[in-house]
């Protein structure tokens, strides 16, 4: 991911600091450039929207000078955030924000973004947004909120399900990893229905923890000491499982597939993704196996 080109949609509300300072960090470990990015709507009776600097419609009506002011405006914000250096000249959309963050991100190597900024229908960065550029975008979406940017890059998680799509996450996790000389532990969720069944017992714990350590061994082997592997089990859905057990144990980055196996006893379905996304304190990385 060298000279690595990171586009940063923003919504002109606190959050994007959160995004812009993210991106700075993954720009500065992989020698890339960041590019503030916005997408409206042009109309009047939609709240806020390009009016938002204090600005009656019959003074905007020009669509050009709607986007002088949101150009001068995302240049503004990002210079005051970030590296003067890294910045490129931002770019505006007119459209649906999530269609058009997925469109311009094809010339692009990652997305940075927050799940939630401002509030109400016109507003950008409802996590609905968010959760559909994680599903459609072709790059990876690096997901940051309120309580985590991505700042220091000691300990990485990434996870399985063991299938192949899930496998799709582990590349660029190692690259990171690699870059930052960080750890980076291999998780998987053993779950267990607790209304129908007991927890699962040592030996089919130690099965699985073989199982995880082969996959590692195989796909992960130039990581060395860096690596370990985690089986964590759960009678609780993927999702709140390593939401739980990243409280307990913070990370980083978690980085993983958004799509995986079916079924209840299985890890990466999009929507793990997308809660995951929404509600773990640590950044995310989504990598879509599909979109490649």
């Amino acid at each position: 991911m060298d000279n690595i080109k990171i586009l940063v949609p923003l919504d002109f509300s606190d959050l994007g600091s959160k995004a812009l300072h993210s991106a700075e960090k993954m720009a500065k470990l992989f020698d890339g450039s960041i590019t503030p990015f916005h997408s409206y709507l042009p109309l009047n009776e939609v709240d806020g929207g390009p009016y938002m600097f204090g600005m009656g419609a019959s003074t905007m009506e020009d669509f050009d000078e709607i986007e002088t002011a949101l150009h001068d405006r995302l240049a503004e914000i990002a210079g005051e955030e970030v590296d003067a250096s890294l910045l490129t000249d931002p770019l505006i959309s007119i459209g649906n924000p999530a269609q058009s963050i997925a469109e311009e991100a094809e010339d692009f190597d990652m997305i940075v973004m927050t799940t939630h900024g401002r509030t109400g229908f016109s507003r950008f960065f409802l996590g609905s947004v968010s959760e559909k550029v994680i599903r459609t975008s072709h790059v990876p979406v690096l997901i940051v909120n309120q309580e985590r940017e991505l700042s220091n890059l000691n300990r990485i998680m990434v996870t399985t399900d063991f299938s192949d799509h899930s496998k799709e996450a582990f590349a660029t996790a190692m690259e990171i990893a690699q870059k930052a000389n960080a750890k980076l532990d291999l998780v998987n969720v053993m779950n267990y229905d607790a209304q129908h069944q007991d927890a699962p017992d040592e030996s089919k714990k130690e099965l699985r923890e073989q199982r995880l350590k082969i996959l590692a061994k195989e796909e992960m082997h130039e990581m060395g000491d860096l690596l370990q592997t985690k089986v964590i089990v759960s009678s609780e859905t993927a999702h709140e499982a390593i939401i739980n057990y990243n409280q307990e144990h913070p990370y980083d980055l978690i980085v993983m597939s958004t799509v995986g196996r079916t079924g209840i006893d299985y890890l990466m379905l999009g929507s793990t993704t997308a809660n995951i996304a929404r509600y773990v304190k640590s950044p995310v990385l989504s990598i879509n196996p599909k979109a490649k």
